[in-house]
């Protein structure tokens, strides 16, 4: 867990932020185009929030960047409880995760884009990016679990499931939430970029294409405030399931 965010220090970069805008409006003709205000940023997404053009954008957006994640979470999760106890499957997935690992994101995206329509883009990279630290902690969670109630449940016949809820998870979810935290706001980064380069029609990357091409800084920055407020959104919803879970598992 990182530092908590308090008020202070926000309205301190806010104000940061308003004294850069106003300086360089004062400075040079037009310079309140390199860096609009927060106040012009929030007065325009203040009147984009009516707009179905937004929410349409939002919601196309939140479906195919989260619904990557969810498919790499269950991904990730299937493959760790494969190699946990196969050695060879470690090695066979070692190298594609040391790959997505350390290419850049705007590679992938780019070679994506001569397989996949701009439409699947997002989806198929979010999930690309939030593969690694999922697959890497829930298999670090399985292979500390303890082995002395594995060999206790064996002996003692507790059927499978019984061990997965009783062993297994309340093992694995601090490694899950912890990677969960992690690929939450890496997925948001890498959809938004992948939305940038492969422009789908409706989405916050497209409308942040545009707000780029057309000098509109307080779109950008509005639309940038946007997709820190899903980020946040997503992740403790998300957190907080899994928090939910955590508390029943074991009992």
């Amino acid at each position: 867990m990182g530092p908590k965010l308090r008020p202070w220090s926000v309205a301190l970069w806010l104000l940061a932020w308003q004294g850069g805008s106003m300086a360089l409006a004062a400075a040079y003709p037009g310079g309140g185009l390199l860096l609009a205000s927060p106040v012009r940023a929030a007065a325009r997404l203040l009147e984009l929030l009516p707009s179905p053009a937004f929410w349409r954008a939002v919601g196309n957006s939140s479906l195919r960047i989260f619904g990557g994640f969810l498919l790499s979470c269950a991904l990730g999760a299937l493959l760790a409880a494969l190699a946990a106890g196969r050695p060879w499957i470690r090695e066979l997935l070692a190298p594609p995760v040391a790959a997505v690992k350390a290419v850049p994101v705007a590679s992938f995206i780019i070679l994506a884009l001569v397989w996949l329509d701009a439409g699947s883009l997002s989806l198929f990279i979010s999930a690309l990016m939030v593969f690694p630290p999922v697959y890497l902690n829930v298999l670090e969670g399985l292979r500390g679990t303890d082995k002395k109630l594995l060999e206790l449940a064996r002996v003692y016949r507790i059927p499978l499931r019984q061990r997965i809820w009783g062993i297994y998870l309340p093992q694995i979810l601090p490694y899950f939430r912890s990677a969960a935290s992690l690929a939450l706001g890496l997925c948001w980064k890498a959809g938004t970029a992948a939305e940038v380069i492969g422009l789908p029609a409706g989405t916050v990357g497209e409308r942040l294409y545009a707000a780029k091409i057309y000098l509109q800084t307080p779109d950008l920055f509005a639309w940038t405030a946007v997709i820190l407020i899903l980020a946040a959104a997503f992740e403790r919803l998300f957190l907080a399931a899994v928090d939910g879970l955590a508390g029943k598992a074991g009992q």
